[in-house]
Order: C-alpha cells, then sequence, then structure tokens
C-alpha cells in the first residue's frame, strides 16, 4: 500500500514540476517574442506618430511641418488649406524617405523635404524602409489665411 502511494505522490509531482517548467518556457518565449516585436518597432515607435494626432482621432490643423524620427512621422496627420508647402525634416538616426502616390523624397538620414500642394484631397505617405511609418495630408479647398 505504501508502494502504490508512493508511486502516486511521486507522479503528482512529476506532473506539477512539468506545469511549472512548461509555464516557464511560456514565459520566457513571450518575453523573447515582446522584446523582439520591441526591436522592430512592432508595438513601440512604429505606432508612436499616431499619439500626435488630435484626441478625435483626426488630423491636426495649422501645422506644415513633419518631423522624420525613428520608425515614426511627428505629426501623423495634419491638415492644411491649398497651396500649403509641407516640409519634412529628418531628426532620427537611420535612413527614412517620404513616398506617396504623387511625390517621393530621396533616401535620408538628415535634411529636409518639401512638397507643396496644390489639389484638394488626402495624400496618404510612408517610408517604404519601414513598414510601420504612415502619415497623412489632408488638403482642404480653402485658401491660407
Amino acid at each position: 500500500m505504501n508502494v502504490l502511494r508512493n508511486q502516486v505522490t511521486s507522479g503528482a509531482a512529476i506532473e506539477t514540476r512539468r506545469a511549472v517548467l512548461r509555464r516557464a518556457v511560456l514565459g520566457v518565449g513571450g518575453l523573447s517574442l515582446a522584446g523582439l516585436l520591441a526591436a522592430c518597432g512592432g508595438s513601440g515607435d512604429a505606432n508612436r506618430g499616431n499619439e500626435d494626432r488630435t484626441a478625435a482621432g483626426g488630423p491636426v490643423t495649422g501645422i506644415d511641418e513633419v518631423a522624420v524620427r525613428d520608425n515614426y512621422f511627428a505629426l501623423a496627420a495634419i491638415e492644411i488649406p491649398v497651396g500649403t508647402t509641407v516640409t519634412w525634416t529628418w531628426e532620427g538616426d537611420h535612413d527614412h524617405n517620404v513616398v506617396a502616390d504623387a511625390f517621393e523624397s530621396e533616401t535620408q538620414t538628415e535634411g529636409r523635404f518639401a512638397q507643396t500642394f496644390a489639389e484638394p484631397g488626402r495624400h496618404e505617405y510612408r517610408c517604404t524602409l519601414h513598414g510601420g511609418m504612415r502619415g497623412e495630408v489632408v488638403v482642404t479647398g480653402g485658401d491660407r489665411s
């Protein structure tokens, strides 16, 4: 009887050790994945430009300059009147570009790029080197006042 009881107790202890080991391995794997995503901009800098939008989620008005930082544009979305020139200024340490359907900057680590918007509409742009870097210029039909 004692032999049977020892085997049952021993089996439960082994199962408990396996469960603890499984949780530890899964926890380390989860931390490794989180670190990898942060290093690649998966949940950090890639979305930081979205923090620069208004609380309502719309574009910011009265701004015609956008900072090109490492893995995000600040401001991510701006609204300007027709005829406005928007200037992107490189402030980060890595190569970036500004690419849209109607315009494209050179790939660079410093300097500026300017684009004048002569027609109303939405102009989505991105950095082709970093998938999470996206921005938008909304051009309205009013004049600059």
